[in-house]
């Protein structure tokens, strides 16, 4: 039997405005995003992404590790939601401001 290793998250505290800039940098994890503020919480293999899993989940460790994301784990499957009360608290708009940013260009 296989046992899956805890992921751990930030404290909000420990969220930082470059760790939040690094991970909207990339244009797969600003999508990512993108689609989690529009549809709602989604498991990673339901975002359509033509990368390898590897890289995917590369994305999602990143997005984790700076606190945009959240990842629970669901029988066997990782579902994700943005992490958006912390980061409003932390950076008020910072989010939505990216996000909108993001759909003009």
């Amino acid at each position: 039997m296989q046992v899956m290793r805890q992921m751990i998250f930030p404290t909000s505290n420990q969220i930082t405005l470059t760790g939040v800039l690094y991970a909207f940098s990339d244009p797969t994890r600003l999508e990512i995003v993108r689609q989690l503020a529009t549809e709602g919480e989604k498991a990673c293999c339901e975002f359509g992404f033509k990368i390898s899993k590897s890289t995917l989940s590369h994305h999602f460790k990143v997005l984790r590790d700076t606190g945009v994301v959240y990842t629970r784990t669901e029988g066997t499957q990782s579902v994700n939601s943005i992490r958006r009360e912390e980061l409003e608290d932390r950076f008020p708009g910072l989010l939505d401001t990216i996000l909108k940013a993001a759909t003009i260009s």
